[in-house]
C-alpha cells in the first residue's frame, strides 16, 4: 500500500495559519475559514468548467453565458455554520455538483446525526449534542427527516434477494420496550445471522414479535419470507429452543438440521444453581458437549445426573428434554464445533443492539425501533470482512456430510 502523504499544504502556509491559534475555538475558526475558502474555490472551478472560461476571460460558449455575481448560502456542518458565496451565471443554468442548489447541510453532519441516532439518542438529545459540539442549531423536525430517510434503506434491506445457500443460520432475539396501542410492552426482536459460503457473517433481517411467545405460525411466516427472497437451502439452524421453530423448519426446510445453542443451554442450566457452585457445574457440563461422540456425551450426561440428582435434578432433565437437538454437533470434529453450536457469532452484534436500545427506554413506534437497530447493524457489519475461525475446515466437513447439496452450489457459483 502506498504511503499516504502527510500534508498537501505547503509548510509555510501551515506556519502562517497556526500563528493565531491559541485555543480550540481559534482552531475551529481557522478550520471554518479553510473550509469556506476550499469550498468556494471548488465552486468557482465548477463554474469555469460550466462556462468554459476563467473570470475575466474570453467568452467562448455559444450562448454567450457569463458570470453574474454571487449569492449567499449558509451551510451547517461539523465545524458549525459556513457562510458561502455561491457563483451565479446570467442564464441561471449553473448546477453546482459539490453543493447542490437545495443543500443546506454538509454530508458529514447527516452522518453525525445518524451516528447519534444509532446510539439511541432522541431527537431532542441530538439537537442538544450538536449545539454543544458544533454550535449548530438543528431543529428536531430536520433530525426526524434525516432519520426517516433511513426507513427506505431498511425496507429495501429487509426485502433484498438472498443467496440460494447459507450453510449455517443463527437465530436469537433481544427484548425491547415498545409502545403498542398506547401501552408500553416488552417485545422480542428476532435477528437472523448467517455464515455465507465464504465464511462471512451477514444479517438476513429483523422481525418484531407480536406476542410474548411466538409459535409455529410466526416462524413459518419468517422462513417462508426467507425462501421467497431466494434462500433455498440451509444446512444447520442454530437456535435457542424457540417455541414452534423446529416445527416450522421441518415444513419449509425439511432437510436442515436443528442445533440447540449450547451457550444458551448452559446459561439456562446455571439458572438452577447458586452462584457459589456455578463454576463447578459449568465445568461438569463441558464434559457433555465436548465429548468425542454422541455415545460418550450420553455417558457424560449420566455421570452429571448422578452427581447432581439430589440437589439440582432439573439440569439433567433439561438436557434430556432437548437431546435430539443437542446431538447434531457430534457429527463434527471438535475443532470446528464452535462454528456450529454457539451463538458467540452474534454476541457482539447483540451487545451493540442492546446498547443502542438501552438509552432510548421505550420506542414510540416500530419504525423508530427499526431505524435504530438497522443503523447499529450497519455499523457492526462493516467490520465483518474476514471468514470466521476454522471456516475452511468446517466447509470441507460440510462437503462430506451434505455432499451434492454443497458441491452443486459451488459448481453453480463457479
Amino acid at each position: 500500500m502506498a504511503k499516504e502523504k502527510e500534508s498537501i499544504i505547503a509548510p509555510e502556509v501551515l506556519d502562517e495559519l497556526v500563528k493565531g491559534i491559541k485555543t480550540e475555538d481559534d482552531l475551529n475558526s481557522v478550520m471554518r475559514q479553510l473550509s469556506k475558502g476550499l469550498l468556494e474555490r471548488i465552486l468557482e472551478t465548477e463554474m469555469t468548467e460550466h462556462l468554459g472560461h476563467e473570470v475575466g476571460g474570453e467568452v467562448i460558449n455559444p450562448e454567450g453565458n457569463i458570470r453574474n455575481g454571487k449569492s449567499k448560502k449558509t451551510l451547517k456542518g461539523e465545524l458549525g455554520q459556513l457562510e458561502l458565496d455561491i457563483p451565479r451565471d446570467r442564464q441561471a443554468s449553473f448546477e453546482p455538483q459539490l453543493i447542490k442548489k437545495q443543500q443546506r447541510r454538509l454530508a458529514g453532519l447527516d452522518k453525525r446525526i445518524l451516528s447519534l441516532y444509532a446510539r439511541g439518542l432522541s431527537t431532542t438529545d441530538i439537537q442538544a449534542e450538536l449545539k454543544a459540539m458544533y454550535n449548530v442549531e438543528v431543529s428536531p423536525s430536520l433530525i426526524s427527516d434525516i432519520t426517516d430517510a433511513v426507513l427506505e434503506e431498511v425496507r429495501a434491506w429487509q426485502q433484498r434477494p438472498l443467496e440460494s445457500l447459507y450453510p449455517v443460520v443463527y437465530l436469537d432475539c433481544i427484548f425491547v420496550k415498545l409502545r403498542v396501542e398506547g401501552v408500553v410492552r416488552t417485545q422480542a426482536v428476532y435477528v437472523a445471522i448467517v455464515i455465507s459460503l465464504d465464511g462471512i457473517k451477514e444479517v438476513l433481517g429483523l422481525w418484531i414479535g407480536r406476542a410474548a411467545k411466538e409459535g409455529a405460525k410466526f416462524w413459518l411466516a419468517v422462513l417462508s419470507e426467507l425462501k421467497q427472497r431466494g434462500l433455498e437451502d440451509i444446512f444447520i439452524f442454530c437456535v435457542d429452543g424457540l417455541k414452534g421453530f423446529p416445527e416450522a423448519i421441518e415444513q419449509v426446510y425439511p432437510q436442515s438440521q436443528v442445533q440447540l445453542c449450547i451457550v444458551h443451554l448452559i446459561r439456562n442450566s446455571l439458572n438452577f444453581v447458586p452462584w457459589k457452585v456455578k463454576k463447578a457445574v459449568a465445568k461438569d457440563l463441558k464434559a457433555i458437549y465436548t465429548a468425542p461422540s454422541e455415545t460418550a456425551a450420553a455417558e457424560a450426561l449420566e455421570t452429571f445426573s448422578e452427581k447432581y440428582q439430589s440437589n439440582y435434578p432439573t439440569i439433567a432433565q433439561l438436557w434430556r428434554r432437548h437431546w435430539q437437538h443437542i446431538i447434531p454437533i457430534f457429527d463434527y470434529p471438535a475443532d470446528i464445533r464452535k462454528a456450529i453450536y454457539t451463538t458467540n457469532v452474534i454476541e457482539s452484534l447483540n451487545y451493540s443492539l442492546k446498547k443502542s436500545v438501552k438509552i432510548k427506554g421505550a420506542f414510540p413506534t416500530e419504525d423508530s425501533l427499526l431505524k435504530v437497530l438497522y443503523l447499529a447493524i450497519d455499523k457492526v457489519s462493516q467490520k465483518w470482512t474476514m471468514p470466521i475461525r476454522d471456516w475452511k475446515k468446517a466447509l470441507n466437513w460440510f462437503a462430506q456430510i451434505f455432499g451434492d447439496r454443497l458441491l452443486d452450489r459451488l459448481d453453480t457459483q463457479s
